[in-house]
């Protein structure tokens, strides 16, 4: 299991832009380390932009900034990268006080253990 501590951001509905929210600490298991590399995978093969896939909320021991609160509808967004096609991915969801888009920086999924 991965714990990674990564910094989040905030865009309110209807906002053009995003602001820093603080560090988002979360754990991927093995089971979601899996599902990163076969999307990975699969985006090499089919050259789709981009997936969604579904985090598991009930093991991840997800911990929000205070100001966040608690997220609804959580997902990991896989991509690759444009310079060598390696997956990259970032946690994507919506606070659940007021429906704001919360994410986080990127991270290659290589760096995984």
């Amino acid at each position: 299991m991965n714990t990674l501590t990564i910094k989040s951001w905030c865009k309110p509905r209807g906002a053009e832009k995003s602001f820093p929210l603080g560090d988002l600490h979360f754990h991927v298991n093995d089971a979601d380390h899996l599902r990163l590399e076969q999307a990975e995978e699969r985006l090499q093969q089919t050259h789709e932009p981009d997936m969604m896939i579904d985090a598991d909320m009930e093991h991840m021991e997800l911990i929000t900034p205070a100001e966040c609160g608690s997220l609804a509808d959580l997902q990991f967004r896989v991509y690759l990268s444009k310079d060598d096609e390696r997956g990259q991915f970032h946690l994507v969801g919506h606070r659940e006080s007021d429906g704001s888009l919360i994410y986080t920086n990127a991270v290659m999924i290589d760096q995984l253990g």
